[in-house]
């Protein structure tokens, strides 16, 4: 039996693979955003995203070794990658800005309107058809955001709009990450990991803290974090069609309320909840009617791992 045979699966089991990889990866994802959190209540968002990406090179190193740095260099469309660089660069260090001064379920809320800012944005930057129902769906959604952002002179934050900035950034390098589908995921990554280095490094050379042994390992750990639940969540993708696993993103919601509440005391209050709520509601619904729209052409999922 070859390597390949060994792990070909039945079709069924291949998507309940991609379910529980899913589920992880956004478990890993949380738990990213809670020691971020804890980390930059104590250092600059500089310093931690400069430590991170070290630390993502863990992982990083032995897969760019095994392709080799042809890939690296040789990309397609190489403004769209520089675009795509400072977006997610910018989506990381605004989430990590606003964490700092926020509890976690509410810069996830944010976050999750991700879904409503691509179905959205993705009429004019891809040219794909939005039918009424989605775009009623986005109206809605956009007023979950607008509840949860609270727009008064006494209650509208910086941390807030970094939140949003930093949501909407995550937004656009996911369209952008579609439009370079032919780049593969170790070039995609690497690209975006020397970005946060070189952000990190520029901001963290003003404001460095000293740390300790602990806290060292923390920021390279985050790194390691961040980049498995990447890849967990890019191979969940390869196992399972994207309109089953897309919805089980919000599990991020749930996972933020529960880290927030064990480690640091924070309960979301009612206007949270009510706006996360819509959100959620909203994204479903664009999901739904996705996958509706795109029955003409059924997903399929692959019968073996590469």
């Amino acid at each position: 039996m070859t390597f390949r045979q060994a792990l070909a699966l039945p079709k069924n089991n291949m998507v309940l693979a991609g379910i529980l990889l899913m589920l992880l990866g956004d478990f890993m994802f949380a738990l990213n955003d809670a020691m971020g959190k804890w980390l930059v209540e104590s250092f600059s968002v500089g310093q931690v995203l400069f430590i991170r990406s070290i630390g993502a090179f863990i992982i990083l190193g032995p897969m760019i070794v095994r392709q080799g740095l042809g890939p690296l260099t040789d990309v397609e469309r190489p403004g769209l990658q520089v675009l795509r660089v400072v977006l997610a660069t910018a989506d990381t260090a605004f989430f990590y800005a606003a964490v700092a001064y926020l509890p976690l379920a509410d810069v996830m809320t944010f976050y999750m309107a991700g879904p409503i800012y691509i179905a959205a944005l993705s009429h004019f930057f891809l040219g794909e058809k939005v039918g009424w129902r989605r775009w009623l769906a986005i109206v809605i959604g956009f007023c979950g955001v607008v509840i949860a952002l609270r727009p008064s002179t006494a209650s509208l934050s910086w941390p807030s709009l970094f939140a949003v900035v930093g949501s909407m950034s995550f937004a656009i390098s996911l369209i952008l990450s579609r439009k370079l589908r032919a780049t593969n995921d170790t070039t995609l990554v690497t690209w975006q990991t020397v970005g946060a280095l070189i952000m990190g490094g520029i901001f963290a050379a003003s404001d460095w803290q000293p740390a300790n042994a602990i806290d060292w390992s923390a920021m390279l750990l985050l790194g390691v974090v961040a980049c498995a639940a990447h890849l967990l969540i890019t191979r969940a993708l390869k196992l399972a069609p994207a309109s089953l696993l897309a919805p089980l993103q919000y599990t991020l919601l749930i996972w933020a309320v529960v880290m927030g509440i064990a480690f640091f005391g924070d309960y979301p209050d009612a206007q949270i909840l009510i706006g996360s709520a819509i959100i959620v509601i909203a994204g479903l619904f664009i999901f739904h009617r996705q996958k509706v729209v795109d029955k003409a052409e059924p997903e399929t999922v692959p019968t073996s791992v590469h």
